[in-house]
């Protein structure tokens, strides 16, 4: 008997560019992120049609759009980056969260801060999370605004952001960025043991039991 993983390939984050969204909220919740009526799924895929859904839509049959919704606005379409505030994410672990992120487009999310659960999943997904100070982060929000449909630069490699003529510097865990910069997920980091794994199958009494 041989352990069998379901590789799925996490796409390497080095240098995005890519529109920029502005939700100038605060404690943005997972509840608000990805309803939990749609949980249903233990994919990763299929989430996006739902982000943001009781933002998204002034009904539940989902046939009516919230104008004033920045997601739904044309300026916004394709985006893949989110700005928002404090404490983005908090609320419960679900994993669903970042999966509809990513599943709707994103490659980043830029706020002054994450929920700790939530920007651990988030990065063990592909889904970028970057730390800007709140002036920042004002600032940042104040230009989409103002220019809706600009895009921003995110470089892990040289770790900044790019809006305009300003440039943020950020900072991420150096296990995290090696991840993100090679397409490393959970899964992978363990196939890099592959071999200790076998080997532990081979000499282990219990896990041969049966198998003669």
């Amino acid at each position: 008997m041989h352990l069998k993983f379901e590789v799925l390939s996490m796409e390497k984050f080095t240098v995005h560019t890519g529109v920029a969204v502005p939700l100038n909220s605060a404690n943005i919740d997972t509840d608000q992120i990805i309803p939990k009526q749609f949980l249903l799924a233990t994919t990763r895929k299929g989430f996006g049609k739902h982000a943001f859904h009781d933002w998204r839509y002034l009904d539940d049959a989902v046939t009516q759009l919230n104008p004033d919704f920045n997601l739904n606005k044309k300026e916004y379409q394709g985006a893949s980056v989110l700005v928002a505030q404090d404490n983005f994410g908090n609320g419960s672990s679900r994993e669903h969260a970042p999966w509809a992120l990513t599943d709707f487009g994103f490659r980043a999310v830029i706020a002054p801060s994450f929920a700790n659960i939530f920007n651990k999943n988030a990065l063990g997904n592909g889904l970028l999370t970057v730390k800007l100070k709140g002036e920042e982060v004002n600032e940042l929000i104040t230009y989409l605004e103002q220019n809706a449909g600009a895009s921003v630069t995110i470089s892990l490699e040289e770790m900044y952001v790019q809006c305009g003529d300003k440039r943020y510097s950020f900072d991420l865990e150096p296990f995290y960025r090696n991840c993100l910069l090679n397409g490393l997920d959970n899964i992978d980091l363990t196939l890099e043991h592959g071999d200790a794994i076998s080997a532990y199958e081979k000499s282990s009494t219990t896990w041969n039991v049966g198998t003669n």
